[in-house]
């Protein structure tokens, strides 16, 4: 493999309690079921779950309630164990690939003490959201490297599908989704020490080195 894109939510975030609380709110207030809307919102862009869970609301005033919302809780997001560790030794390009806005990317990302990537594609840069490939194509593109040659860390069944259907290899970190509901991916891990001693062999640079198909 030639470069890694990362999830962001449930792979280098703990953000679980953030987004549940936020989007069970939300349901709360407009009367709709919590748990079917948290259940939706998963690996998905915000304006794909309001299509999906509330088409009668407006969107653009219910994405204003839902980002109040989260500027609220945005002290509650952690750093998942071993996120800095696994960037920091990442030995080939890296891209971010969220469902997440980029304020919101930046902001979790500055809370919980990561940096902020050099490459990323974001909810609002693309026109289909996850579970379509149009994130993780546009990933690729971006670092250079064709979809193939790239593996994603992912921690939804959402974003494994949008992997896959890219072409992309796919590492589901168990998270947020018991094992078995992430058997879409082509290895799951328990850890992201497990996850980047995955990624270690993938990309070792001798073997991108050998490689003579680029």
């Amino acid at each position: 493999m030639d470069a890694v894109l990362l999830d962001m939510d449930g792979v280098l975030l703990d953000s679980t309690a953030l987004l549940t609380g936020v989007w069970r709110t939300w349901a709360v207030r407009n009367g709709l079921e919590p748990a079917a809307v948290v259940a939706t919102s998963h690996g998905r862009r915000s304006a794909d779950t309001l299509h999906a869970v509330a088409p009668h609301l407006d969107p653009d005033e219910q994405r204003r309630e839902l980002d109040r919302l989260v500027r609220e809780r945005i002290d509650r997001v952690r750093p998942i164990d071993g996120a800095a560790r696994l960037l920091a030794g990442l030995r080939v390009p890296w891209a971010l690939v969220t469902s997440g806005t980029r304020w919101f990317a930046h902001r979790c990302l500055t809370a919980a003490g990561l940096p902020l990537p050099a490459v990323a594609v974001y909810g609002e840069d693309v026109p289909r959201g996850k579970p379509h490939p149009d994130p993780y194509l546009a990933g690729a593109a971006r670092l250079g490297v064709a979809p193939h040659r790239c593996v994603v860390v992912e921690d939804a069944p959402a974003g494994i599908a949008a992997a896959r259907t890219a072409g992309c290899l796919v590492v589901a970190l168990s998270s947020t989704h018991r094992p078995d509901e992430l058997t879409g991916a082509h290895a799951r891990r328990p850890t992201l020490a497990a996850v980047g001693a995955l990624l270690a062999g993938l990309t070792a640079p001798e073997h991108v080195a050998s490689r003579g198909d680029r």
